[in-house]
């Protein structure tokens, strides 16, 4: 995030698009929330009428996988009613004319035949955003995780700037992130093309700096992401260590998935729990929970938070930190000598530029710090890009709409997107192991509007058939127009009716995230 998650109460209009933000991200709701108590307009733009809509000034009901579509179409219609910022596009900005040809081809019209948005609602939506004194964008996997992530976020990266809503107090472009660590873990090198602080593992002086301290030599070459690990397995990779995630729940194709961790050699999962994928693995090693550990998490708008032992470690169970230091000395390194997590800290802070002024110390005194903080007399930074951008001028991009990688065809007639729901978690490792919340929503189901049903001939919670170019599930039809017709939606939480039987491993070319949210399925009442 470039702003801080305190900062949407103080905004004037918020943006929501490809977020289910009640559902996943609670904290976050309840500051728009108050926002929208305070009087702040809210826009909220998703494939299905998520809860956060009914309390939308404007809900956008979009087809899936129209993102850029509907953006360009947006700041054609900011240009066209002179609602752009002139003077920061001219004095921190360039490629702007580049994007102002582009925009040309979105008009109204088109934009709304291409994405179901009437419109009125467009040129509404471009008004309340564009007139605001300061308007916030929060975007969450409903954006990134298609073929053409990383242009939809270029997209959103091009409002935010032809508004000059960047730098400022409740402005900004806010991915709010998957899970309470994963910008954490991506600031701390688990990415196969950085080291700590995004710091380029092609850079020989960086690798220089991290191998004198760790006394070893690290590849010169970035490495592979997870899909490419899976397409890889059993051939030129011959082993795998699976930390904390289940990717025969997580990933695309999952019967792919299962054929490579079946090819590898070694398969070693650290979990907590005997997920569906620890039991493919030839060794498990039991890890703690968060209860059972001390260290940081770094949340979603880059502020470090301590994370405090509640209990110790239950049977066998060891802390992640340790457990990784121990498979590296027993691989002969002479380092990972820790003896806490507030020693890895240190080590941190005395590698990543942007960490460096950040103590358990200063986290224990209350201080609330967002990196970047590069001293200890730093007070961190809530707000990136204030005066002038990383690479100097924001760049914008003339991105344009690529439809999704599938379409609905003859065989193939509906668009599946996945998604989470309020009661359940990511794999499900965790809350489907908890009664009150399995109670709830105890199994998976295909979303499909009425009208889909009745052509069909299936009822609410009758059993369907789903099934695309890579495999197929049954699971429970439920009847709701919350999505459009020609769209099924399914939660990615169930092993025994997994949404990822289906889904596609086409990937960005850029970010190498695959296309979870739109591919091409059948649906049919099950015999």
């Amino acid at each position: 995030m470039t702003n801080s998650i305190d900062e949407i109460e103080a905004s004037d209009c918020i943006m929501v698009i490809g977020s289910n933000t009640t559902g996943q991200h609670p904290m976050v709701a309840s500051k728009i929330m108050r926002a929208k108590e305070r009087g702040a307009q809210l826009i909220v733009i998703d494939p299905r009428r998520i809860p956060l809509a009914k309390y939308a000034d404007l809900f956008l009901q979009t087809k899936p996988s129209i993102n850029i579509a509907l953006i360009n179409g947006l700041i054609h219609i900011l240009i066209q009613k002179g609602l752009i910022d002139e003077a920061f596009i001219r004095e921190r900005t360039e490629g702007f004319d580049e994007l102002k040809e582009k925009v040309k081809e979105y008009t109204p019209a088109k934009v709304s035949d291409m994405t179901g948005v009437s419109v009125y609602f467009l040129e509404k939506a471009a008004s309340l955003y564009g007139q605001a004194n300061s308007a916030m964008i929060l975007y969450a996997m409903g954006i990134t995780q298609h073929a053409t992530g990383t242009d939809n976020v270029k997209a959103v990266a091009n409002l935010a700037m032809v508004t000059g809503n960047i730098g400022r107090p409740g402005t900004g472009v806010n991915p709010l992130r998957g899970q309470n660590n994963v910008q954490g873990a991506c600031d701390l090198g688990a990415l196969p093309n950085v080291l700590t602080g995004y710091q380029s593992v092609t850079d020989p002086e960086i690798r220089k700096r991290f191998e004198d301290r760790w006394e070893m030599k690290i590849p010169e070459k970035p490495g592979l992401t997870v899909v490419e690990m899976m397409q890889a397995a059993g051939g030129a990779l011959k082993g795998m260590v699976i930390v904390g995630e289940n990717p025969m729940l997580t990933d695309p194709d999952t019967n792919h998935v299962r054929q490579g961790l079946q090819a590898l050699d070694l398969l070693v999962v650290q979990d907590i729990f005997l997920t569906e994928t620890a039991r493919l693995a030839h060794v498990v090693l039991p890890a703690c929970s968060f209860a059972e550990k001390e260290g940081t998490f770094t949340n979603t708008d880059r502020r470090v938070q301590r994370v405090r032992k509640a209990m110790d470690p239950v049977g066998e169970a060891k802390p992640d930190w340790v457990i990784i230091s121990e498979l590296a000395q027993r691989m002969g390194s002479m380092a990972f000598q820790y003896d806490s997590p507030q020693a890895i800290m240190e080590e941190i802070r005395l590698l990543t530029p942007s960490y460096a002024g950040i103590t358990y110390e200063r986290l224990d005194r209350g201080e609330v710090l967002h990196w970047p903080c590069p001293s200890e007399t730093h007070p961190g930074t809530p707000i990136l890009h204030a005066t002038q951008f990383v690479r100097g001028k924001g760049k914008f991009f003339a991105v344009d709409h690529k439809p999704a990688v599938e379409l609905p065809d003859e065989t193939y007639p509906y668009l599946l997107t996945t998604g989470r729901i309020p009661f359940h978690f990511h794999g499900g490792s965790m809350t489907r192991r908890i009664p009150r919340l399995d109670a709830e929503v105890s199994t998976g189901f295909a979303m499909i509007h009425p009208l889909d049903a009745k052509k069909i001939g299936v009822l609410d919670g009758e059993s369907v058939s789903v099934a695309s170019r890579r495999g197929g599930v049954t699971t429970k039809a439920k009847v709701s127009s919350e999505v459009e017709p020609g769209t099924v939606f399914m939660p990615m939480h169930f092993a025994e009716c997994s949404a990822n039987v289906l889904t596609d491993t086409k990937l960005d070319p850029t970010a190498k995230i695959p296309e979870l949210k739109a591919c091409a399925v059948s649906i049919e009442r099950a015999v």
